[in-house]
């Protein structure tokens, strides 16, 4: 029953995260920077209201006013989503062309034997 168990987590684990993957190709967040960026602005628009709907769900009272006293947030010159794209396409793009360098270290690797053989 033990590794029935752990074939079990295996497929839940696995299905949740091609979940992941699938919600965040759908919402544009492996797409281009400007396609991120969207993605963003939609997130922050929807998650105040989700979050005033939980806790009103909940039971738990939320002051608003706190939430428009908080400081502002400080400037700086850097783009998260901009850096976030990169890396997913950089990994994307290595993931790509993965099976095509597998070919090419197989044959890499009979000739290098094929050498030692002789």
């Amino acid at each position: 029953t033990a590794a029935a168990f752990d074939s079990f987590r295996f497929v839940i684990k696995g299905s949740l995260a091609g979940a992941a993957v699938y919600v965040a190709y759908d919402q544009g967040l492996l797409g281009s920077g400007t396609q991120g960026a969207e993605a963003l602005k939609k997130a922050r628009a929807a998650l105040p209201p989700a979050i005033q709907e939980w806790t009103s769900y909940i039971g738990w009272e939320v002051r608003t006013v706190q939430m428009n006293t908080l400081p502002p947030t400080p400037k700086f010159d850097f783009s998260p989503s901009d850096s976030w794209n990169k890396g997913v396409q950089t990994v994307m793009s290595a993931l790509s062309v993965a099976p095509t360098r597998a070919c090419e270290y197989t044959v890499e690797g009979w000739k290098y034997v094929k050498d030692l053989v002789k």
